[in-house]
Order: structure tokens, then sequence, then C-alpha cells
């Protein structure tokens, strides 16, 4: 285990056939219990997003995160980033472990992802789960404006030496943490990711919405708002729960890192949360242990 880092479960690589490889933690839970397929956000990784959620939830289910295709140890992709590609990752990683129906939780970046996941695989979901998250990430011309430059920084740092790709990185890093053992265990997950892969994805984010269509979806859902979030503004997340027939809406008070930094009011609400969408939700016996 890495100096500092906090208690994680057990994790292992695993290969997605025709995909590549990425890393898995997993908690059993209780014998018989749903599972949950947690995606994390943007630049994160699944440790980083739900070190403190993994224990909490595995009272309760069955709990799978993995490092998305482009962060951590996932699946290397340089500036090939596309979201229905890491939504077809979610039911390979499902598919590798012997999971058919599940209910996926996405935060932020894994909000698209967890909505494509059901929009690409209907037969899969069984529920939804989205947290600090939108229907699109480039509604304002600040915001489209910001979105529309990131392919190219992407291709640029791509090409760049590894010494300006790694202080781009650390730039991040120091920027956003403080000092002590987790924060340096934290800074060790960052520095796995590539930047120029994290400015395709983000840019694969910025042309993501789901208007179109997100009212057709059909199963459980629970919408987590976090109400001092300064990066998904909480009247987006809030649309998206109206646009959803019968979803829940679960306040946090909290920034758009409540996940790490407020898991005190984060963790009760995520539960809360998947409970919701677990008592509502068909799961049918597996077809593939």
């Amino acid at each position: 285990m890495t100096v500092g880092a906090p208690p994680l479960p057990p994790g292992r690589r695993v290969e997605l056939p025709g995909r590549g490889t990425t890393f898995v933690r997993e908690v059993t839970g209780p014998p018989g219990a749903p599972a949950l397929i947690l995606l994390h956000g943007l630049g994160a990784n699944a440790d980083l997003n739900w070190f403190t959620c993994f224990g909490a939830l595995g009272r309760h289910f069955r709990v799978v995160a993995f490092d998305q295709r482009g962060h951590g140890r996932g699946i290397r992709v340089g500036v090939h980033f596309r979201m229905s590609d890491a939504a077809d990752d979610t039911v390979a990683v499902a598919d590798a472990l012997g999971i058919d129906r599940f209910i996926v939780v996405g935060y932020s970046m894994g909000g698209p992802v967890a909505q494509l996941t059901w929009h690409r695989h209907r037969d899969r979901v069984a529920g939804l789960v989205l947290c600090a998250t939108s229907r699109d990430f480039g509604g304002s011309p600040r915001e489209r404006m910001a979105f529309a430059v990131l392919p190219g920084l992407s291709a640029a740092l791509r090409v760049a030496p590894y010494r300006v790709r790694r202080n781009v990185m650390g730039g991040v890093i120091s920027g956003r943490l403080g000092d002590g053992p987790l924060a340096r265990w934290a800074a060790t997950e960052l520095g796995r990711n590539d930047p120029a892969a994290m400015m395709a994805a983000a840019a694969a984010l910025g042309r993501f919405s789901s208007r179109a269509w997100i009212g057709e979806v059909d199963v459980p859902t629970a919408v987590v708002v976090t109400l001092r979030d300064s990066l998904v503004p909480p009247h987006r997340q809030r649309k998206l729960a109206d646009a959803i027939r019968g979803a829940t809406v679960h306040p946090v008070d909290a920034d758009h890192g409540a996940c790490a930094a407020a898991p005190s009011r984060f963790v009760p609400a995520l539960v809360d949360a998947c409970r919701s969408v677990a008592a509502r939700a068909v799961f049918a016996p597996s077809r593939l242990s």
C-alpha cells in the first residue's frame, strides 16, 4: 500500500477483452446484495473519488469501482477518448465480473457515462444514481468557448516532452491539495493521469448532451445534488432530476468535491440514494455467473 493511503478494498487488474486492461476495486457486500458500479469524475480515479464511500456502501451492496479509460490505471487511450467507449467499458467490467444487471453510480463526468450506459445498454442497467452532474456541461457561452479549445490543447500536450506534461499535472496538484500523508497519496494518484488524456476527456464532456433522450429513462433514479457546487451549478443538477420521471433528489450542503472533502455529509446522502434506487429496481438472475 502507498504511504498515506486510506483503507481501501482489494484491487486488481482486469482484462476487458478487445478493449484493454483496467484496475478494479471490489467490496463483496452481503450475500445476494445488488451490485453498484461506481464511475468517478474527470481527472480522478476510483480510489480518489470513492475512498470515503466503500465501507458504508459495502454494508448494503456489492460495490465495484474501476479506473475509467485515460485515468489512473485505466485503459490507455491518449487523445482518443469517447464517452460512448467509456459507457461500453462499464458493461465490459460487469461482464468480466459476472454481473448481469446493476445500478450505475456516476459522479460529475461519471454522470454522463452512467447516462450513456443506460442509453446504450438498457437491458443491463437496473437503476441510476447521478451525483454532482448534469445533462450537459457546455451550457453558457463561456463554457462552450473553454471546451472548444481543449482538443487542441490535448494534442499539444500529447507531443510535449514528458517533463512538461508532468509539470502541468503538478500545477493541478499543488493548486488543489494541501500537505500531509493523505494529500501526498492523492498527489501520487493524480500523477497516474496523462494530462493529454484528461484534456481529451474534458473536450468529450463538453460535447456531451443527453437532453434529447434523458426523459426516456425508465429505471429508478436518484440525483445527489451538491448545493454549493461551483463547477456544476445546482440548478443544472436539479434540471437533470426534473427531466427524469420519478427521480428522487438527495441534497448535500457542500461543493463539487464533497465525496472527498465533506464525507460526513456526502456519504449518508449517497447511501440513501443508492438504497432508494435499489428498493425500486428489478434485478434478474445473473446469466453470466
